[in-house]
């Protein structure tokens, strides 16, 4: 057996390669084991989110928004352009190499912090000691005051849509597309596919989305969901709902016939590629013996507190692998908070203010409580909106879709929930974040100096209109 560690995390993702440089920055021996190799052998650390997930999608929607900005909106500016054309495989690239440049500067912040790193993949064993297996097959055994499992998620498979080389892909496939498909059809109106639906509806391709439940984007508050169905529809996304995929066939090996039921009964699609995109579950296969001492529920999700500690004393569990929404910016905070509470420290994540980002265009961002959940609960609120219409900046920037909604609660006046579509989204809603850490009311807001003129503006306006208040546009009349 090998030194004793004061902590090994198992996953080098936004939540295991945070956790194991926070513990080190606090004096921890540390050590960080993460199985993912490229093709030369050589260990890519950052998960998902930077390797086939939040990094490299933004890389490309932020490319397609800038073509087609310079193509549909330059000339309002009077900015004249012919012949704009898109070169996707030097876009992809781009994207590879920002990746790249990522997940090595994780590499270097590690040598840097003083985590060892063990390539290979984790299992915890009974005692908190931590067993790696090599890529070339071999094993060895490290033990551990502390464990802290960030094993990730990966995407859902569904039966009716067998992934197929090329064809039907996840959102890594996705991510490597390198031509324009003329017909691109994607299962899933959730982030990951309105997200490549939007890329490649920039770049001319006939996209439907088929999702299988009847609402669309049934979480969110459903002004900020209707604001962003009609917008998404002007940008030629055919999204249909209550459409369930029931199955697919390969055409000469080139096309996807896609079968699918609505409320109209059986109908079918021919596409030049599917993206697959239902949703992720944790990664947890293997990764614990049966002696760990680590309960998972049914769904394979790994049982915590609130403070991520498992049933064994000493293991925790982070990220995708534990209740809550799958989100790089939870899983590093839940990180912080572990390796903070393993040094010593009081530590605590406020799971209240989880702030929710789409990055279509515009923008679609929230944090906290919706109207249906308020009504739902009994709540008695108030709100009020502010449409980038009405914004000096958003004018000049041409870019005035959406808007920003302030819901707070009508006898405390503390804000619940701030609700924002527009082109920085997500941007702004750290300020909506900000306001209900601090635990503000709306007079907070109201009373609080903007700078003139920004977007963020829209923030000030929305808090006054939620009394009434409003300057820059006509308040409600009162009853």
């Amino acid at each position: 057996m090998s030194d004793k560690f004061d902590v090994i995390v198992i996953g080098a993702g936004p939540g295991g390669y945070v956790a194991a440089i926070r513990a080190a920055q606090l004096g921890l021996k540390t050590a960080c084991v993460e199985k993912w190799v490229d093709g030369k052998g050589v260990p890519v650390l950052g998960g998902t989110c930077l390797n086939v997930g939040c990094i490299p999608s933004k890389a490309l929607l932020e490319s397609t928004h800038k073509y087609h900005d310079v193509k549909e909106k330059a000339s309002v500016h009077g900015i004249n352009v012919s012949d704009v054309q898109m070169d996707v495989k030097q876009m992809v690239a781009r994207k590879d190499t920002i990746v790249k440049n990522l997940t090595g500067g994780i590499a270097g912040l590690f040598k840097a912090n003083g985590v060892t790193l063990l390539q290979g993949a984790g299992k915890l064993l009974a005692g908190k000691q931590v067993e790696v297996t090599a890529a070339d097959g071999s094993v060895s055994v490290h033990a551990a005051e502390n464990v802290i499992l960030a094993s990730g998620s990966v995407p859902v498979n569904i039966p009716p849509a067998p992934l197929t080389e090329g064809l039907i892909l996840d959102n890594a496939g996705a991510l490597n597309i390198d031509e324009t498909p003329k017909r691109l059809g994607v299962i899933g109106a959730g982030v990951i596919g309105l997200e490549m639906g939007s890329v490649w509806a920039r770049l001319g391709s006939e996209v439907t989305v088929l999702e299988a439940m009847d609402s669309f984007l049934a979480l969110a508050d459903q002004d900020v969901a209707k604001e962003a169905a009609k917008l998404l529809k002007k940008q030629n996304l055919d999204i249909r709902l209550g459409a369930r995929v029931t199955g697919t066939e390969i055409l000469d090996g080139k096309e996807v016939k896609v079968k699918f039921t609505d409320a109209e009964g059986d109908k079918e699609i021919i596409v030049d590629k599917l993206i697959v995109a239902v949703g992720r579950r944790p990664l947890t296969q293997n990764l614990l013996a049966g002696d760990s001492g680590v309960e998972m529920d049914e769904r394979g999700f790994i049982k915590v507190d609130e403070q991520c500690r498992t049933d064994m004393p000493g293991v925790f569990a982070i990220g995708d692998s534990v209740r809550g929404p799958m989100l790089a910016h939870k899983a590093s905070e839940e990180g912080i908070m572990v390796a903070d509470i393993v040094a010593g420290h009081k530590a605590q994540v406020n799971y209240d203010v989880v702030p929710n980002i789409i990055y279509t265009h515009p923008e679609l961002a929230w944090v906290g409580k919706t109207e249906q959940e308020l009504k739902a609960a009994g709540v008695k609120y108030k709100s009020g909106k502010f449409p980038f219409a009405a914004s000096g900046r958003a004018m000049a920037s041409n870019d005035t879709d959406g808007f920003v909604k302030i819901i707070s609660d009508e006898v405390t006046d503390r804000v619940l929930g701030v609700h924002i579509v527009g082109g920085i989204a997500s941007e702004l809603i750290a300020q909506g974040v900000i306001a209900m850490e601090f635990c503000s009311t709306t007079e907070d807001l109201q009373l609080t100096m903007f700078a003139h003129p920004t977007v963020s503006e829209a923030v000030h306006e929305a808090a006054l209109a939620v009394d009434n208040h409003a300057i820059h546009i006509a308040n409600r009349k009162k009853k």
